[in-house]
């Protein structure tokens, strides 16, 4: 047996860097700011001038975090700096304003059911797969605005009934990658104790422009509902338009709206378009990976449009999406706030800082995984692995707020990767070797160049 292909990750250094350090490595990404001992311990603590971090790796600290909801409450600062984007919406309520807002907003992921939504995510896959057909293959392709287009097409489809045209995807994909930029800086400067007005003000432009894309249909649907008692169509959107409050029966305003369809907008297509983008670099890297898939996604589907059924029968091809995401979580740090003072492991934990639970450091712990840098999806069919991919995975989170849309994701990321399977062979350009960041999600920080060549050539 080969040793694994260890895909790029930023090298940790020996020992943790001083501040100055610090905040010039992390001024780009977070996961920069990691040293060698950051993926081994049991709980860290990291004070800078602006906030007292505590990272919690073990296992059973991982666990009462998550499972404990609204116990541990989403962060301030992650609220703060997500607020332009998704203002006050399920992603950063707390407590039991999310509680009302949770069961406001489930009846609407009935319309994510997988045997509903499967035709859509095919039709976004076939035009991707077009417009790769029709692009000159001679030369490479940057998948990563692609993988945008596609992901966030899916959500428009199941969102709003339509598709998403490519000029509103770059809109879409060009000020999400300004926003991410604006909002780490910020970010960034705030747990310093530095000001940041300048980069919060900045921030608040391409969030404009996201919102500009889709505030049309929402303002349209809102407006048919409340005002002519109409309601065309039968999904996400209508569904939020017509909720009303477990206790009061009032419905969303306007607003409010606006704030869930962002988070389920924005949630939905970059965690997905970045998971999309890393499988099928890593499957690029990985020949022997590809060819096994390949054969896999030709025995389940043969030349037949792809089906949820068929999808259920590809056991490779859902553990190259698990191994993705356990080497690329899109969201690699959950930061949640200290309620009251508390006592973990041997620390004593204030009032107000910061507890963060950390997808990428644990899932990445040696002492979690073999080789855990490792590109190995065959790992999650070792038995020995069984109690690690319950305890050590959690890309989605765990317990009270785990993702809704994780059936959803996986099943858009299978039948992409299972269609570009069985349509081309992926290869990555000579002396290309993408960068992971980490701001709000992990992508590449100049784009994903790779080779799309003919199956049988």
């Amino acid at each position: 047996m080969t040793d694994p292909f260890i895909p790029p990750y930023p090298e940790p250094p020996k020992s943790r860097r001083g501040l100055v350090k610090r905040f010039l490595r992390g001024w780009h990404s977070w996961i920069h700011v990691l040293f060698e001992k950051s993926y081994t311990m049991k709980m860290g603590e990291i004070r800078m001038p602006g906030q007292t971090m505590y990272i919690a790796n073990e296992l059973p600290l991982v666990d009462r975090i998550l499972r404990g909801g609204t116990a541990f409450p989403k962060h301030r600062e992650l609220v703060r700096n997500l607020e332009p984007l998704i203002g006050n919406s399920v992603f950063s309520a707390n407590g039991e304003d999310w509680e009302s807002q949770r069961a406001m907003v489930n009846p609407a992921f009935a319309h994510t059911a997988l045997n509903r939504s499967m035709p859509l995510m095919a039709a976004a896959v076939d035009d991707f797969l077009a417009r790769i057909d029709a692009a000159d293959r001679t030369k490479p392709v940057d998948i990563d605005p692609m993988m945008t287009h596609v992901a966030a097409d899916i959500i428009f489809r199941t969102l709003f009934s339509q598709t998403l045209d490519a000029h509103r995807s770059n809109i879409i994909h060009t000020a999400f990658g300004q926003f991410q930029r604006l909002a780490h800086s910020a970010s960034m400067l705030r747990l310093y104790g530095l000001p940041a007005r300048w980069f919060e003000k900045r921030s608040l432009r391409p969030a404009e422009a996201i919102h500009a894309v889709f505030r049309p249909i929402v303002e349209a649907r809102f407006d048919d509902y409340h005002r002519r008692g109409e309601s065309p169509h039968r999904d996400i959107l209508q569904s939020l338009v017509e909720a009303k409050h477990p206790e009061t029966g009032a419905p969303f305003t306007l607003a409010q709206v606006m704030d869930q369809v962002s988070t389920i907008f924005l949630a939905g297509h970059e965690t997905s378009a970045g998971t999309m983008t890393w499988a099928l670099y890593l499957l690029a890297e990985c020949p022997h990976v590809q060819s096994a898939a390949r054969a896999e996604v030709r025995r389940a589907a043969g030349d037949e449009p792809l089906t949820a059924a068929m999808l259920k029968e590809m056991g490779q091809v859902r553990n190259i999406f698990r191994e993705t995401l356990r080497l690329y979580p899109p969201v690699a740090f959950f930061p949640r706030e200290v309620p009251c003072p508390m006592d973990m492991r041997d620390k004593h934990l204030e009032q107000g800082a910061m507890l963060v639970v950390a997808p990428w450091l644990t899932q990445r712990n040696k002492d979690h995984w073999a080789c855990p840098h490792g590109f190995d999806p065959d790992r999650f069919d070792d038995p020995a692995n069984a109690e690690m991919a319950k305890q050590a995975w959690f890309p989605f989170g765990r317990g009270p707020r785990v993702c809704i849309g994780a059936g959803f994701a996986q099943q858009e990321v299978t039948t992409m990767i299972a269609a570009v399977l069985r349509r081309y062979r992926l290869s990555v350009p000579r002396g290309f070797k993408p960068e992971p960041i980490s701001r709000l999600t992990i992508r590449p920080r100049t784009g994903m160049t790779l080779m799309f060549g003919d199956v049988d050539g």
